[in-house]
């Protein structure tokens, strides 16, 4: 019975936050102005360099633990070949650190290269479409490199790492250019 109560509780909670998101969604990015207003631009470089750290942590040090393990929703799940819990739409106990530290990476950076800027000009708008354009077809030729010359374990670690690189490359353009251009009219 208590099982019950936390999945419905568990899918209530899913439910309000879909409905936050959708909301935010609906109020500025339905607009034809897909920039969020620029007070959120903190808050994503929060959640972007906190996430980036533990990534770099979990990555760098092989981190396991069992720090956050909760029962969660498996779409799919085969752990093991021996294992009971084989199928679709499993509750498994698992820890879910490493996907909060990805979602902190990549909702702090879509805030944060997606955020309108104080001054939001022709010049910055030009930046914004170069930098994505650039971060984009720079990632997909690391892409085809690593295709062609890596293979086994590292070659999947490639592709986990392949998750965040256009953002990475995108906001680091993007800031890089905007930077420079800043110390440029000084």
């Amino acid at each position: 019975m208590f099982y019950l109560l936390k999945v419905n509780f568990t899918c209530l909670y899913v439910k309000f936050i879909l409905h936050l998101l959708y909301q935010l969604i609906k109020q500025t990015l339905m607009k034809t102005n897909y920039l969020l207003p620029n007070k959120y631009k903190t808050i994503g470089w929060i959640l972007f360099i906190l996430g980036l750290i533990g990534g770099v942590f979990i990555y760098a040090s092989n981190y396991e633990s069992d720090t956050l393990s909760i029962k969660v929703l498996s779409i799919f799940n085969d752990d093991s070949i021996f294992s009971s819990e084989k199928g679709f739409f499993k509750i498994i106990e698992n820890s879910i650190l490493d996907e909060l530290i990805a979602l902190a990476i990549i909702i702090g950076g879509l805030i944060v290269g997606f955020s309108k800027e104080k001054i939001e000009d022709e010049f910055i708008y030009k930046l914004r479409k170069d930098s994505l354009v650039w971060a984009i077809i720079f990632n997909y030729i690391i892409l085809i490199f690593t295709i062609l010359f890596v293979y086994n374990f590292t070659f999947f670690d490639v592709l986990v790492f392949n998750m965040f690189t256009p953002l990475l490359f995108f906001v680091f353009r993007f800031n890089f250019l905007k930077y420079k251009s800043d110390n440029h009219e000084e």
